[in-house]
């Protein structure tokens, strides 16, 4: 079972987890990703750590990872797996991934875990376009396979707007790191294609537009059903903009409420019938 919502810790996680780090220098995103792969070790996962200005044997420090970097158990590499400076093929991406994942598994370990920092690949509007393309392609590879990341991103490289950006395309993220989260759903659960969680406020109808723009979510049967049980609040020009982001794809929008969730009178009120709220 993948988690989601807000974390200040990265032990614990899944096999299926997916999670945005904010951070603030090398070293601070060198301990902590060492800890989040220390768990994916001794959980029997290959582990893979990816920095540009991260050398051979900088998690060496850690128990057992030395060993684990000889038996090819742990890898470390610079970002040139990720095609160069930026990401141009956000599906390319994921193959690469889901390859390196069935590998594992071939090679005996329950699965891949990695933890990268991403921050030169997001460094102009374009590159970050695509990246958040990516983050939500990923995403829902990662619901359905053994694979779990932790993706980097420095405040101190990053204007506040793109980190609230790529926070958002996460299914774990810091505390006050983005109001919004738009995610992968594993379909097989809920039938739905997407998750929407937080808060959706007048403040957040630009990112909420980013969101939907880099996950282009596709209609399964003239339909896209979005998970919103974890949405504590949206108004109805958010609602609006759902709707209308999946009618410009051709389709109508199904949300999935909980029985006491504030979408259902809004909703109403909207009478739209290209919108349809049913309780799960």
């Amino acid at each position: 079972m993948r988690r989601t919502g807000f974390v200040d810790a990265v032990e614990g996680l899944s096999s299926h987890d997916h999670m945005c780090w904010v951070f603030g220098t090398p070293d601070e995103f060198r301990s902590v990703a060492g800890r989040f792969l220390a768990d994916g070790l001794a959980g029997g996962q290959r582990v893979l750590f990816s920095a540009d200005w991260a050398g051979g044997g900088d998690l060496d420090g850690i128990d057992g990872f030395a060993a684990a970097r000889r038996d090819g158990a742990a890898q470390v590499r610079d970002l040139s797996g990720y095609g160069g400076a930026a990401l141009i093929d956000p599906d390319l991406q994921v193959r690469t991934y889901a390859e390196a994942t069935g590998q594992a598994l071939a090679d005996g370990f329950t699965g891949l875990r990695v933890a990268a920092d991403v921050t030169p690949l997001v460094a102009s509007v374009a590159a970050r376009a695509a990246f958040a393309r990516y983050e939500f392609l990923v995403d829902g590879y990662m619901a359905r396979h053994p694979m779990s990341a932790m993706c980097g991103y420095n405040r101190g490289e990053l204007d506040e707007h793109a980190v609230v950006e790529l926070a958002g395309m996460h299914p774990l993220a810091p505390p006050s790191s983005t109001p919004l989260r738009l995610f992968a759903a594993d379909p097989r659960v809920t039938g739905a294609t997407a998750v929407l969680a937080g808060e959706v406020d007048v403040t957040g109808h630009a990112q909420l537009r980013t969101a939907l723009d880099r996950a282009r979510l596709a209609p399964g049967g003239g339909t896209v059903t979005i998970d919103a049980r974890e949405l504590t609040f949206i108004d109805h020009r958010g609602l609006a903009c759902i709707a209308d982001h999946v009618r410009d794809r051709g389709a109508t929008t199904e949300l999935l409420v909980g029985r006491r969730s504030p979408v259902l009178m809004l909703a109403g009120l909207l009478g739209r019938d290209d919108l349809r709220v049913v309780v799960a």
